[in-house]
């Protein structure tokens, strides 16, 4: 009975995580701005989405531009500047490394919200023009300890001995971190880059704060534009379709390969 009701419960879960993607899915197949009203299959709301037509899709696409081309860059300098801060932590000895680590979990931990008027109050007495540029620092900032608390964990299972070794061998401090320390962690630094690109991706709160009054859009800031107008653009729904399925086939290829490799290691 217990096995029963746990995998009735999980079943459940699983029904009240998917059934909406599941829902917005079909109906991203009818031209029905009214979500939920079937007018018949059509494929016209994807070829408004790329076309740049109907309801606004123009300005989508500009938002979704401006959502992936932050997120990139965010990531890759976050992903840059977490794995050399993270170096630099794990380096340290006592308390000032335990304290280091405090700090840099905080920013994972403060809300949001917190971190946005915190980030919009400094740009302010700065007298930064706030735009595009504020939006990737504000970015790069929350991002940057994801990083960190990816990579640490590599560094602890390296062998402490291979950079030494590097160097005795005549190699650089900066040819023994490319060629020995680098290979080494980028398995935690493609894991922060993913995470880092996620959060920026799904980030609202801070990129509201920070984005000014230029008229820059992201496609969170977007999306609560448009439903303060008192609905959503029919669009968002084959967008969404779109950005769950590329989700899913990258998570089908990047198991199929962990497997593989496991195969492979237990093999040898």
């Amino acid at each position: 009975m217990k096995k029963i009701i746990a995998k009735a419960y999980l079943w459940v879960l699983l029904a009240l995580l998917y059934a909406p993607l599941i829902f917005i899915g079909i109906f991203s197949f009818t031209e029905a701005r009214v979500l939920g009203n079937w007018t018949g299959f059509s494929t016209q709301l994807y070829a408004n989405l790329f076309t740049g037509s109907m309801g606004g899709g123009s300005g989508l696409l500009s938002a979704v531009k401006n959502t992936l081309l932050i997120a990139l860059i965010a990531s890759i300098v976050s992903t840059l500047l977490g794995t050399v801060a993270a170096v630099g932590i794990h380096n340290m000895k006592g308390r000032g490394k335990a304290a280091v680590q405090f700090v840099n979990n905080i920013p994972m931990i403060n809300p949001d919200i917190i971190t946005g008027v915190s980030l919009f109050l400094l740009f302010v007495f700065l007298h930064f023009s706030q735009g595009y540029v504020t939006v990737v620092l504000a970015h790069i900032t929350f991002c940057t300890p994801y990083v960190v608390l990816s990579v640490l964990p590599k560094l602890a299972q390296m062998n402490p001995n291979i950079y030494e070794a590097a160097l005795d061998l005549g190699a650089k401090p900066s040819q023994a971190f490319w060629k020995v320390l680098v290979p080494e962690l980028r398995p935690g630094m493609i894991t922060g880059f993913l995470l880092s690109f996620t959060m920026s991706i799904d980030d609202f709160a801070v990129t509201f704060f920070t984005r000014g009054t230029i008229g820059l859009d992201t496609l969170s800031t977007y999306i609560y534009t448009d439903a303060r107008k008192g609905g959503l653009t029919p669009e968002l729904r084959p967008l969404m379709t779109i950005i769950f399925l590329l989700i899913l086939v990258l998570l089908v290829i990047f198991n199929i390969r962990q497997h593989r490799s496991a195969v492979k290691a237990q093999a040898k």
